[in-house]
């Protein structure tokens, strides 16, 4: 049994859109430094997975940013942009150590987003905890629905 799954145009749109932003900002593959001279090997760049979620009070954007410092990671607003960005460093190689094989993505990063209407740009708060960044986007008090009280006469 199949089950049925709401189409989100946004969702191909943001897709293409992180594809399109790697092919220009950065070069899609990269020579990677932690194997050795006689071999090559190339890894694309890397954009963190994300999850969006609204409710009566704010969005909350998480990212998956696992074995990066909170250092290594910034978080700002400007010109309604919410912009995310940082670096998983990549483990040296060391006496003894050669790598084998390397799935997983490192270097730098950015994820770019634009802050809805009905958010307030100066009430933003970001944690950092278990490899995951949470970004607080509160919503503004005029724009929150509120409830009116019907009066009889």
């Amino acid at each position: 049994m199949s089950s049925l799954i709401r189409w989100n145009p946004f969702r191909e749109m943001e897709e293409l859109q992180r594809r399109m932003s790697s092919l220009f900002d950065w070069s899609p593959f990269r020579h990677s430094p932690l194997i050795s001279d006689d071999e090559t090997f190339s890894v694309p760049q890397w954009a963190p997975l994300v999850d969006i979620v609204e409710d009566e009070k704010e969005y909350t954007i998480k990212v998956e940013l696992p074995e990066v410092n909170k250092d290594d990671v910034n978080v700002t607003v400007e010109n309604g942009t919410l912009s995310i960005s940082g670096e998983r460093k990549s483990e040296k190689e060391s006496k003894g150590r050669r790598f084998h094989r390397m799935e997983r993505y490192y270097g730098r990063f950015e994820r770019s987003f634009s802050i809805p209407d009905d958010a307030d740009p100066d009430k933003v708060k970001a944690e950092f905890k278990d490899g995951v960044l949470r970004v607080h986007l509160a919503k503004s008090e005029k724009t929150r629905p509120r409830q009116i009280e019907v009066k009889a006469s």
